[in-house]
């Protein structure tokens, strides 16, 4: 866990829940707590430190701003994920889910208001370069909303003809590129040319998640499994097969790596990439090292 990531989005949460024993209600404040901590594994902020760093990190109040606000957003989008209208799931990080621990209303008002604590963040943070600040939330919420954020990703699973390849760049892959966006707009550079990159490492994700979503168990996933066949959701494996979702897996990652854009720590991109995809693999389908 990068200690760095860690202090931002915990800085930012304190900053959404007031202080203790103060006016705010206490079931929320404790249900926004619930959702944020212990996290995940910090991907998507971590991608984008990482982009900052190969840029040269000019600005790292910025970029930790950044990497803060993308992750609650994530973590908003998973409390809602969870709610009965959509998922109905009862676990999420190996504990219960936000509505399981805390109700229904509390969950919705626990998922928006981490995404209005998103842009806060990002607007406080503006002062050191209001410029950069700007386009990081014009790329927050581009890639949170309508038409091709991971709102629309959600929107696709109502809708009777599903357009699959739209449905997983922005169910999926909207905050990766967000976080390459965002990586490269906080050390001063355009965001254009880290696209594609984001776009790819998403696409692998969806697929990785599609092989877990099939092949591995609730306990092994710390969520419910199963959940691309239950929902009849789009899916890799279901088109592909185990086997030709792996195979497909492999080309986006080594696109991925090819489409790294030219900086100083190019190298240390395409390394973070690699790892990343070991660690994608299921278990059960990784080689066997002798």
């Amino acid at each position: 866990m990068d200690v760095r990531i860690e202090a931002a989005v915990a800085a930012a949460l304190s900053l959404g829940q007031g202080p203790v024993g103060g006016d705010a209600p206490s079931r929320l404040r404790a249900a926004l707590d619930h959702a944020v901590f212990p996290g995940g594994a910090r991907i998507r902020p971590t991608i984008l430190v990482s982009v900052a760093r190969a840029c040269g990190d000019d600005r790292p109040h910025l970029t930790d701003a950044a990497a803060a606000a993308l992750e609650l957003i994530h973590c908003a989008s998973l409390v809602h994920d969870d709610l009965p209208c959509f998922d109905d799931a009862d676990i999420r990080r190996g504990k219960p889910t936000v509505h399981r621990a805390y109700g229904e209303p509390v969950a919705v008002l626990a998922g928006d208001s981490l995404i209005v604590l998103a842009f806060e963040v990002l607007a406080r943070a503006a002062g050191e370069s209001p410029q950069r600040a700007v386009e990081l939330i014009r790329v927050l919420a581009q890639r949170t909303g309508m038409p091709g954020g991971i709102c629309a990703g959600q929107g696709w699973e109502s809708e009777a003809e599903v357009n699959v390849a739209a449905y997983h760049r922005a169910k999926t892959g909207a905050l990766f590129i967000a976080a390459t966006q965002m990586g490269a707009i906080a050390a001063g550079q355009e965001p254009e040319p880290w696209e594609e990159l984001g776009a790819r490492i998403g696409e692998a994700f969806q697929v990785a998640d599609d092989l877990k979503d099939a092949l591995l168990t609730e306990a092994e996933m710390g969520k419910p499994a199963g959940q691309d066949a239950a929902h009849a959701r789009p899916s890799a494996v279901a088109e592909l097969g185990v086997q030709g979702a792996v195979s497909y897996l492999k080309d986006i990652l080594g696109g991925a790596i090819a489409s790294i854009p030219s900086c100083p720590g190019e190298a240390m991109l395409a390394a973070m990439v690699r790892a990343y995809a070991e660690r994608m693999t299921p278990v059960a389908l990784q080689p066997v090292r002798g």
